[in-house]
Parts: structure tokens; sequence; C-alpha cells
């Protein structure tokens, strides 16, 4: 449609200058030439003479059926518009410029030859049955890898359980032994070339971080073996005769502190004692004596007045125990030679003493419930085993009848 307006606009445009030109040449020549036979001049109603114009035909390289030429009687304004010029190629015009710009050249439409998409039943008959037959076997290829996965991953199912699934069976504790039976099973599974240390193990329901609760004594064994022990005493007069007549190795009050502190005596021994009377002077090595476990100490008996007395009860086989920083208490108690009897003996007096060091703080139990939660006897290369509360309560009865006046 806009190509029609463009074609109609530029043929009112070609024609309308001619037909005024012609008029204004018509009657200047009138006006000017004084020639008696020019023509007259036209009234405007009548129409102007249009001259027919012919073109040159051009060759062709090839002949073709001859085309009937237009008689001169046609009209100019039925015949094609002369071909425009060619655009500009300097400059680009828009849409806009075009509408005002002569000869502007026209758009003609372009028609596409139509196509047919083919229908099923053009398609040759053997091409689709191969087709069809190949699309078969590629469903049955995919269906049949499709099953060999889901077997093999059935079978991998039932070999292996998801481990998710799986609940790890837990180690069932043993049922805590009667004293007897498991002092028979220590000596059983003692199998070492020497002669094994028969080990007890506490756990204590005391907070260890509290130093008011703490679980600390001694306990002199029925049937323990005598020791060889280097022992230091400060004691100053008697006191200090009464401890060199009982053996010590060393004895010496202030003149001993000093040459300790100064560094003159190194005080190689195995254990400390003091009387109360030396204690204040002790300032002055504590931080020495510490670092070596030799400080006198009220709890373990290290600081008392019958030197000559815990003398003796040391060399006799005297044990200490101390609470360790998870509330346990490990103590040896014999040997694995020692007889069934001599070794319930001297786990009773040891418990006795447990009992006896039980925090004054602690909340008021009978005996042993919620102090001592749990007991193990074993040999120094043997497994734990545990031991009933109740049974360690009658060995511990059983001794302080026997010897505890």
């Amino acid at each position: 449609m806009a190509a029609l307006k463009v074609l109609l606009w530029q043929g009112r445009r070609h024609s309308l200058p001619k037909c005024a030109s012609q008029f204004y040449s018509l009657t200047s020549h009138r006006s000017l030439s004084s020639e008696s036979n020019s023509n007259p001049p036209r009234r405007p109603s009548e129409p102007i003479p249009i001259q027919p114009v012919s073109y040159p035909v051009k060759p062709k390289p090839s002949p073709s059926p001859p085309q009937p030429q237009s008689s001169p009687s046609e009209p100019q304004s039925l015949r094609p518009a002369p071909p425009p010029p060619p655009p500009d190629s300097s400059r680009s015009l828009t849409r806009q410029d075009i509408r005002y710009i002569k000869d502007a050249p026209s758009i003609a439409p372009v028609a596409y030859s139509s196509r047919v998409a083919p229908l099923p039943d053009d398609i040759d008959s053997a091409a689709a049955d191969e087709e069809a037959e190949s699309e078969g076997r590629k469903i049955e290829a995919e269906n049949e890898l499709r099953m060999r996965i889901a077997k093999a991953a059935e079978e991998e199912r039932m070999k292996v359980p998801f481990p998710l699934l799986i609940k790890p069976k837990k180690n069932d504790k043993p049922p805590p032994l009667d004293l007897a039976d498991a002092i028979r099973q220590v000596k059983a599974n003692a199998k070492a070339k020497f002669d094994e240390t028969v080990e007890a193990h506490i756990r204590l329901g005391v907070d260890s971080k509290r130093t008011e609760m703490a679980v600390r004594g001694t306990v002199i064994l029925p049937h323990g073996a005598p020791k060889a022990v280097s022992v230091a005493v400060f004691a100053e007069g008697a006191e200090a005769e009464e401890a060199k007549a009982a053996g010590a190795d060393i004895v010496g009050g202030k003149e001993l502190i000093e040459e300790i502190a100064s560094g003159k005596n190194k005080l190689k021994v195995d254990k400390c004692f003091s009387t109360p009377g030396m204690a204040p002077h002790l300032g002055k090595i504590a931080q020495y004596l510490r670092k070596r476990r030799l400080m006198p100490d009220k709890k373990v008996s290290t600081l008392t007045s019958d030197i000559s007395g815990q003398l003796k009860e040391l060399r006799q086989g005297r044990v200490e125990f101390k609470m360790e920083s998870k509330s346990i208490l490990h103590v040896g108690l014999g040997k694995v030679s020692y007889k069934e009897e001599a070794l319930r003996e001297n786990i009773g007096a040891f418990m006795n003493a447990v009992l006896l060091a039980k925090p004054t703080g602690l909340k008021k139990t009978s005996k042993y419930a919620g102090y001592v939660l749990s007991v193990h006897i074993s040999s120094t290369m043997g497994p734990g085993l545990p031991v009933s509360i109740q049974s360690l309560s009658k060995a511990a009865d059983n001794y302080k009848k026997m010897h505890v006046v």
C-alpha cells in the first residue's frame, strides 16, 4: 500500500509541472513572436495534447518474441514512470527523509513460492519400517541396560547392607565379679616372666578441682613386703636423736635447710619427715621439695611427732595413695605370687583406708554409695576386672574386725 501511494505521488509531481510549463511557453511565445501564422493560445479548459515519447529498446543477447509497441495514441499517464536515479550512497536516509526526496526508489513486493510439508503418506513405507525397527531396538537395549543396573544394585544391597542402617553392637560391660573370683582370674591372666604386681584402680565420685575434697592417705598392708627406703628427717634436739636411733639416713634442723636452699645439699632420698616445730622453717625449700614430691604432709603421716613409729611402718611396707586429676586412685597391693587369702586381706585393708579418707565435705552417704563408683583389679600386664562393691565392703569389714581394736 505504501508503495502504491509513492507511485501515485510521483505521477502527480511529474504531470503538474509539465502542464504549467507548456502553458507558460505558449503565452510567452504569443507575446514575443511576430509571426502571423503562430498558433493561437488555448483556453485553460481545453485539454493539452500529449506528445508521445518513444525510448530505444535495449538489445538482448538472444532473440525474443517481438513485443507490441505502444500505440501513439496511448496516453503518457498510463506509461510506467522512468526509473528513478540511483540513491546517494554518501549518506544513509531515514524513512522520514525519503518522503521529501524526488524520484525516491520504489519498493517492489516480493513473493516466494509456497512449500508444502510432506505428509506421513508421502514417506516411503520401507524406510519408515526400518526406522521403526531401529527405534525399537534402541528402546529394548535401554530397557535391558536399566534392568542390569537395577539387578546389580539389588545384589550389592543384599551382599553389603547400607552403612547407615548398620547398628554397631556396643561392647557390653562385663558384670562385676566377686572379689575371690576376680583374684583367681587376675592370677590366671598373669603370664609375664616376672612377678607382676596386683593393682587396684578406683573411680571416685569426688570433684578433683576442689582442693578441700582431695582424697589422700596411707595404709599398712597386713602382708606387705619390707622395703629399703632412704629417709631424711627435719628435727632438732631430742627428736633428732630419736630419728637417728630409728635409722634415719639424714637428720638436721635449720642448718640442713640452709644447705638445701643454697644448693650445697641435693637431698637425694626417697622420703622426708618433719616434726611440727620445724614446719614453719620449710618455706625456704618448699618449692624444691614439692618438685621432688618430698614435702612433709600430715595426711600421709610424714609431718608427725612420732618419727620412730612412722619409720618402722614405712619399712614394713606402708602404701600411700592420692587421688589424681581424673578422680582415680591407683595403688599396688601385692604380688601375683601371694596367696589368694593374703591378697584379699590387703585389698580389704586398702578399702578400709579409702573409707577413712572420705572427705568431710562430701554428702552423708552410706559407706561407699556415691563415694566409690567402681573398682577394678588387674596385674601389671593383664586386663582389668570389675569387682562388686558388696564383696569389697565385706573384705573391709573382715579386716576391721581382725586388725583394728
